[in-house]
């Protein structure tokens, strides 16, 4: 197995696990990290994901480069199927997650790896991260989704300058591009990443979905929609346990 999941009460911890490769992405990896969020959205006992790689030198090195090749080799229509289509979905999947996902970066992210933290909604990175678009060199764009998503973190320009050099940077420089909360020494990443899910996991899961949800959709739409779908997000959440609970604690507290 490429992926392997750990559960510690309600918390999932997923690793790529492909050391020997860089944990790059092959399509059996990515259908399978696929089918493991389905089960895990499907599971209530699940409040929070964390997402890593196995040992310490890559998050991921992103696409699997012999597998990606085959499928342009036989042309347009299957690179668009097996590459962009499987590959946006992941992304998107993971952009989408009703659960909050926590990428913790443990190496180098690069391409696919890349574009998985920048659609995560949270990620903390070790202080040796590096992080890069190197598609370029290869001759095409981002197909994870990057060339959309890191200009919406990092503004046009900077997001440019790393999609057309493929230069790579540091995890201090991604954390002021924001694609990073934060960096911690590498020893302390999978605590700091825990943390962060428990502090979260603490709350209402229909809070914590309806607050992913609302920022999600909203952040790139004129304001007056993403008012609108902040309050159907609200909406969605005054007839819950959840509300009724949050309430009762802070009444009893003030009484």
């Amino acid at each position: 197995m490429t992926v392997h999941v750990d559960q510690d009460d309600h918390l999932v911890t997923i690793t790529i696990d492909r050391e020997r490769k860089l944990n790059a992405l092959d399509y059996p990896t990515l259908d399978t990290l696929l089918a493991v969020l389905d089960r895990l959205e499907a599971d209530e006992s699940v409040r929070a994901v964390v997402l890593t790689g196995a040992g310490h030198r890559a998050f991921s090195a992103g696409a699997d480069i012999p597998s990606l090749a085959r499928s342009i080799a036989d042309g347009t229509e299957c690179a668009l199927r097996e590459i962009v289509r499987r590959r946006q979905g992941l992304t998107r999947r993971i952009e989408e997650f009703p659960k909050p996902v926590i990428v913790a970066v443990n190496g180098l992210a690069y391409g696919g790896g890349c574009e998985i933290v920048e659609a995560a909604p949270l990620a903390i990175a070790a202080a040796h991260a590096t992080f890069a678009k190197p598609e370029i060199t290869l001759g095409f764009p981002p197909p994870f989704g990057g060339s959309q998503r890191l200009p919406r973190h990092a503004g046009r320009k900077r997001g440019l300058e790393m999609i057309l050099t493929g230069d790579p940077i540091p995890a201090a420089r991604a954390a002021e591009l924001g694609l990073v909360n934060r960096v911690v020494p590498a020893d302390e990443l999978m605590d700091a990443a825990r943390d962060l899910a428990a502090r979260i996991a603490g709350h209402a899961p229909t809070a914590v979905a309806a607050c992913l949800r609302a920022v999600t959709r909203g952040v790139n739409l004129p304001i007056d929609e993403g008012l609108a779908v902040e309050a159907a997000c609200f909406a969605a959440t005054v007839p819950t346990e959840g509300v009724r609970a949050g309430l009762r604690r802070f009444l009893d507290r003030r009484d």
